[in-house]
């Protein structure tokens, strides 16, 4: 099949730009003496993250329990469930894929819940693999970095249950902050309190071999970390509008990376001169940011949100309107929710379809 035949609306990966991704983070990491565990929540895809780890990565990390469940059932192995697991159903089910995934690697910040999982571990006769998660600012997750986080450090690793592999800090608020300088100056600031947890650690005899964290915005930022051991960046295999936006080096734009990643839609109805609807709306775009999809290499119109199923394009070169039937592909402004809302992406390579691969995760947030 050729990329002019799919059903639209349609998520499509140009592949030679996600290779192109893929081998420029593991070239970044290795050179830098660190490794990545790439998140799987930008894209929720076995395969992808099959590739990814073909690429060199050690695995990947999940945000959710049920996106690691699929992960694990497709083989994928190398798994860090990056959000805390305390239900005490999703507990069970956490020893389920253990018993499945040996290596799963999990987060703790609270001495309860680490209580929790060491008796449900031990009565499966499971040991855990467990991070402390260390609040670097995010206000979000995390024990407080420094005394707090070492005291529940010493909690894991006493219990015959739990093996304590680490620690974990993300700094998500640094993700998208404008302009290299300031975005690295924002993300040492934050990642100083994961440093300083680390050493403590290590004064303290305790086991600091994982040290997680860093996203695709700081990713040539957070290697710079002695301390760092992994990055747990994402969006980097496939970009996005909101990733592009927030500038490299030397004030340039943000080129680390490859916008890989577009939706494919069709004319529908040319009503006026200045108006064309396209057959993609809110179900086939993230709707989460403050600025559209873009056209891609399509001058002449621009892109707005016209209801659940329709674009409305507003022509703003009266030379080149619409044709109807006309196929056009827009980048999305934000990847891993606009993946969300497909379950499939298909994979082309110039005017061909190589493959269609299932978003198999897609709406595993349980």
């Amino acid at each position: 099949m050729t990329r002019d035949g799919i059903p639209t609306p349609a998520l499509l990966l140009d592949l030679d730009r996600f290779e192109r991704n893929l081998a420029r983070m593991a070239s970044h990491v290795r050179t830098a003496g660190k490794h990545v565990r790439p998140h799987a929540k930008t894209h929720r895809c076995p395969e992808i993250a099959r590739r990814q780890i073909a690429a060199g990565a050690l695995g990947v990390a999940c945000a959710k329990l049920g996106e690691a469940e699929v992960m694990a059932g497709a083989g994928i192995r190398g798994l860090l469930i990056t959000t805390e697991i305390v239900a005490p159903p999703s507990i069970r089910r956490l020893l389920r894929l253990l018993a499945e995934a040996p290596d799963t690697l999990v987060v703790v910040d609270d001495a309860r819940n680490v209580a929790d999982l060491g008796r449900a571990a031990g009565a499966e006769g499971h040991v855990v693999n467990v991070l402390v998660d260390v609040d670097v600012g995010g206000r979000r997750t995390g024990a407080q970095p420094g005394a707090p986080a070492l005291a529940l450090g010493r909690l894991v690793a006493a219990h015959p249950s739990l093996r304590l592999r680490g620690l974990q800090g993300y700094a998500g608020q640094c993700a998208h902050v404008v302009g290299w300088k300031a975005r690295r100056d924002a993300s040492h600031v934050a990642m100083a309190a994961l440093m300083q947890t680390r050493r403590l650690f290590e004064s303290a005899g305790l086991p600091a071999e994982i040290v997680a964290g860093g996203s695709t915005g700081t990713y040539d930022i957070d290697v710079e970390l002695d301390g760092l051991t992994e990055l747990q960046a994402g969006s980097y295999c496939v970009m996005d509008l909101d990733y592009r936006r927030i500038g490299g080096r030397e004030g340039e734009a943000f080129t680390g990376f490859e916008m890989a990643l577009t939706v494919v839609a069709t004319v529908v109805s040319v009503p006026t001169a200045d108006r064309a609807i396209v057959d993609a709306g809110l179900k086939a775009f993230s709707t989460d940011k403050p600025f559209p999809p873009e056209p891609v290499e399509r001058p002449g119109i621009s892109y707005g949100f016209a209801g659940d199923e329709h674009g409305r394009l507003a022509i703003t070169d009266p030379s080149r309107p619409p044709r109807l039937g006309e196929r056009i592909e827009f980048f999305p402004s934000h990847c891993d929710p606009t993946f969300n809302l497909y379950d499939r992406v298909c994979a082309v390579r110039g005017p061909e379809v190589e493959a269609v691969w299932d978003i198999a995760a897609r709406g595993r947030s349980d």
